[in-house]
């Protein structure tokens, strides 16, 4: 059984320093976990395993957690899912001027067209040599194995140059 467990804070080294002691202590471990710092804030994406009475008592902890730290913590019990192993997994990489809606955009376009998003990190930050700010994304994309490749290449590629935006779309080499 697993836990997706979201937490946010003020920017503390003691935070996360807690955080993953609790999982240890209630006989659960870290799947997969990710931490960034944001503003003045840290936020910790992670997924926990245990079996249920471990679950559980982590679930309790968590709350005890949120009390005595002053954070925010969300939990959920995802639901089993079973990846397709057909699917191609690809990485896109895009930079434009920083607007409104571009990621929005782009989530929209990959999405209408049954692309799954597995992972999305964006930021914004000054281009070198001008006074203009950007904003870059990563993606990792699962493409199942029905769509078209190089029609859905083209077409993207085309939405990008509509939108004034740089993209690399590859498929990811292990």
């Amino acid at each position: 059984m697993q836990l997706a467990i979201t937490a946010l804070g003020p920017t503390n080294p003691n935070f996360i320093a807690e955080l993953l002691p609790a999982i240890s202590d209630c006989k659960c471990s870290v799947v997969e976990i990710r931490s960034s710092r944001l503003a003045q804030a840290t936020a910790v994406y992670l997924l926990a395993q245990g079996n249920w009475n471990q679950i559980a008592k982590l679930e309790n902890t968590l709350e005890l957690l949120r009390k005595r730290l002053n954070i925010k913590i969300s939990s959920l019990r995802p639901e089993p899912k079973e990846k397709s192993s057909d699917c191609l997994p690809y990485s896109l990489e895009t930079i434009s001027l920083d607007r409104d809606h571009v990621i929005e955009a782009i989530s929209t376009f990959l999405l209408d067209r049954g692309v799954e998003i597995e992972d999305i990190s964006g930021s914004c930050y000054q281009a070198p040599y001008i006074q203009t700010s950007v904003f870059s994304t990563k993606f990792i994309l699962l493409i199942p194995p029905d769509i078209h490749l190089i029609s859905l290449r083209e077409e993207f590629l085309d939405f990008c140059d509509q939108a004034n935006i740089d993209a690399i779309i590859e498929p990811i080499k292990r």
